[in-house]
């Protein structure tokens, strides 16, 4: 958990919301699924009971590292959709929390094709 100590008071940021913030942003990139291999669709992947799965944030000095695993189509760049989230995440989490990222470890863990996908919404 963040702290800050200000003149008004103390501020908390629980890592569960740094770990929705970053979530949020790696969906925003083209190639990220919105579907999770298996039984699993990727709001229970990423969703608030199952976020820490996906996302580990170790936060030390009001610095925060993060660790995700993310799953694409397939036939998408793996390197530059990994890279784009990299940076969608360190903007989103600095932006909104006020916290130093110096690094986003993004593991892709899976490749889905797009009819496997389409069949696992309906």
């Amino acid at each position: 958990m963040s702290e800050y100590k200000g003149n008004n008071g103390q501020i908390q940021i629980a890592d569960e919301v740094i770990s929705l913030i970053a979530v949020t942003a790696a969906l925003e990139v083209e190639g990220v699924m919105e579907g999770y291999g298996g039984n699993k669709s990727f709001t229970e992947f990423f969703g608030k009971k199952g976020q820490t799965k996906c996302v580990r944030v170790t936060n030390e000095n009001n610095e925060v590292v993060l660790d995700m695993e993310i799953i694409v189509k397939f036939g998408t760049k793996v390197q530059t959709a990994a890279e784009e989230v990299q940076k969608k995440v360190k903007n989103a989490v600095e932006t909104m929390t006020g916290l130093n990222v110096p690094a986003v470890n993004v593991a892709v863990t899976g490749i889905v094709k797009e009819k496997a996908a389409a069949a696992e919404e309906e």
